[in-house]
């Protein structure tokens, strides 16, 4: 297994979810349990043996690729949901999407400060899923080690909204 093959695994669909935009397709990854694995592995490869506590992943594919290395890692994880799904008291953080607004909530007690937190999701696009994210960790006191994406999307500018932060990613494509 390797990178190459793993890119040619994930699924592109055109026009989906609407005209114009070309979808990255990770379930034929995540369905492989050897690539999945794979992925998952790679993902976390600069991470073992440092001190991490705890890994944190935005819905949806977030929470399946965070709790994978979580899991790997021997750390916990922790969601950030769209507001009203998290049960106990939360931490909101509000932010501009291209066309309007958007907000995303964390647990208050999720993180105590400094816990060293990795954030995970499937894709860095323009980054702002995940800079609200971070934004969220670090208003709760934690420390964002570092990010890390499947598939980075580099011509639409995430990795330069996150340039203060380590930044990792596996498969690459112009948008």
């Amino acid at each position: 297994m390797d990178l190459t093959t793993i890119k040619s695994m994930i699924r592109i669909k055109e026009d989906f979810p609407k005209e114009g935009i070309s979808f990255k397709d990770i379930t034929p990854v995540i369905n492989d349990a050897k690539a999945f694995r794979y992925v998952i592995k790679k993902m976390c490869e600069d991470f073992y043996g440092r001190d991490i506590d705890l890994v944190v992943g935005p819905e949806a594919r977030g929470f399946i690729m965070g709790s994978a290395m979580a899991y790997e890692l021997g750390t916990g994880f922790v969601p950030v949901r769209k507001p009203g799904k998290l049960p106990a008291d939360v931490e909101k953080y509000e932010y501009q999407l291209e066309y309007g607004m958007d907000a995303l909530e964390i647990h208050r007690d999720a993180i105590r400060p400094g816990q060293r937190v990795i954030i995970v999701d499937d894709l860095l696009a323009t980054g702002g899923t995940v800079s609200a994210t971070a934004h969220l960790v670090e208003s709760l006191g934690g420390i964002v080690e570092a990010f890390v994406f499947l598939i980075e999307l580099t011509e639409l500018g995430g990795r330069e909204r996150l340039k203060n932060y380590d930044v990792k990613s596996l498969v690459e494509y112009p948008v």
